[in-house]
């Protein structure tokens, strides 16, 4: 039985505005175990976004627990939840959000650099990671001179650069077309298979969902359905 690698209990999210209160996530339980290749699915606006949110610690709840990785997010220090999110968790988001002044080959490094890594240890794990993403001959461009699948391929290097616990992929495929989104999937399959990625997406793209070994169904909030495909 694989470890327990996200748990969230009882989770509210509520945006107050004036009198008026909106359920972004209510009453949400996950559990979520390591190496799993999970989608939160769900039309706009049914909490999915909110959901790795929180659990990346980029936003807290209103109400419930979340646990990360055996640590109770809620009980956590500010620079511990930082320490958190540059030690365990990765991210890949559909606008890439690359720094542009930045190589490919800086880019992936960046976590590493955060993470203290020393400059010859950077070296071999970033080409490494740029020679599995498919990227390792194009290190020295910056990202305005990739393509779009290029350059979520460079987020997805960076996101696993620094072996994180688990990978939250919020809409990766959103910005790409189906070949290119195949592709990536190819990628981010072959991760979690040989390297023991966690994934958790966000996404309501047919082709995230027919790859995800898991779907986690959202409506309002609150889980509507969650099945393991056979």
């Amino acid at each position: 039985m694989s470890a327990e690698i996200v748990s969230m209990r009882q989770v509210d999210k509520i945006y107050v505005n004036g009198d008026e209160k909106t359920y972004a996530l209510q009453g949400m339980n996950l559990s979520l175990s390591q190496g799993e290749f999970t989608a939160l699915c769900g039309p706009s606006g049914s909490g999915k976004t909110t959901a790795l949110n929180l659990v990346g610690i980029l936003d807290t709840p209103s109400a419930g627990t979340i646990v990360v990785d055996g640590k109770e997010l809620g009980r956590l220090t500010k620079s511990e939840q930082a320490a958190m999110r540059k030690q365990r968790i990765g991210f890949i988001f559909q606008a890439y959000n690359l720094i542009p002044v930045l190589s490919v080959y800086e880019n992936a490094e960046f976590v590493l650099m955060l993470k203290g890594v020393p400059p010859k240890e950077r070296r071999e794990k970033v080409m490494a990671i740029l020679e599995i993403v498919g990227m390792a001959d194009k290190a020295d461009r910056r990202p305005h001179q990739l393509s779009g699948g290029q350059q979520q391929r460079v987020a997805i290097a960076r996101a696993v650069a620094g072996e994180p616990a688990l990978v939250l992929a919020d809409e990766p495929t959103a910005n790409v077309d189906s070949r290119t989104a195949g592709g990536l999937l190819d990628l981010m399959e072959r991760l979690n298979a040989e390297h023991g990625v966690t994934f958790l997406f966000s996404t309501h793209d047919p082709h995230v969902m027919e790859r995800a070994r898991r779907i986690v169904s959202l409506h309002d909030g609150a889980v509507m359905d969650d099945r393991i495909k056979q």
